[in-house]
């Protein structure tokens, strides 16, 4: 919780544009006081975690890294907007937990793909559709082989080489995407800063029906992360 709060508290003043002086300055606290706080060396109190957040427009659940979404607001599948179609919004067998994370996907994915529309590079979004094609393709033809019943002719790699060539196809498009976006062999990703905005409040302000679901979806991403490195 501590550490969420120093990564949060950095974030916050970083996404505003202003210098760890300004910031102490107008929350009234020394800068050394603030650094610390944003390093994770010293415990503030709970008075200025709530004038943090009134500071800042969050929640203090947010703050504390509870809340992914800046007004502390709990996910409900319900509350979830669906991305489109006749499946949007159902309960699939009964359980709300796929219908949870297709809609997260969903309107995740809705975000992305409109920022990768106003980059208008070709390239770009060819790197990032093949990479989660293979994603999608990996995640189901998994599932396609658990099953003995399965006849393997739906697929033309067929046999154990499957798995390898996905994971370099998938290395390759991700070696492709970071050349797209670093400019490399003369090829230059968009410069629009509206494209590159990605910070919570810009993210917020411009989806505010979706950007809840990329944030859980990067909330939920990066828990799963930090387990598979645990001890």
């Amino acid at each position: 919780m501590a550490n969420e709060f120093s990564r949060i508290l950095t974030l916050l003043r970083k996404e505003r544009g202003i210098t760890q002086k300004q910031a102490a300055q107008e929350l009234g606290i020394s800068q050394a006081q603030l650094s610390h706080y944003e390093k994770g060396i010293r415990e503030c109190s709970l008075a200025f975690v709530v004038q943090v957040a009134d500071y800042y427009g969050v929640s203090c659940d947010y703050l504390l890294g509870r809340s992914a979404e800046r007004s502390g607001q709990t996910i409900r599948v319900e509350d979830l907007p669906g991305a489109g179609g006749s499946s949007s919004g159902s309960v699939y067998r009964g359980s709300v937990l796929p219908t949870m994370y297709k809609k997260l996907i969903e309107n995740s994915l809705e975000i992305l793909y409109d920022k990768l529309q106003e980059s208008g590079d070709k390239q770009l979004v060819t790197a990032v559709s093949r990479y989660l094609m293979l994603a999608v393709y990996k995640v189901f033809r998994q599932l396609h082989d658990a099953s003995p019943r399965n006849v393997a002719g739906m697929f033309r790699v067929r046999g154990a080489r499957w798995q390898a060539s996905a994971e370099a196809a998938m290395h390759l498009t991700e070696a492709d995407l970071a050349a797209v976006l670093r400019g490399e062999d003369g090829v230059h990703a968009s410069e629009d800063p509206a494209t590159r905005a990605l910070t919570t409040e810009r993210l917020t302000h411009d989806y505010p029906r979706h950007a809840t679901s990329l944030l859980n979806l990067i909330k939920n991403a990066e828990e799963t992360m930090q387990e598979t490195t645990r001890p």
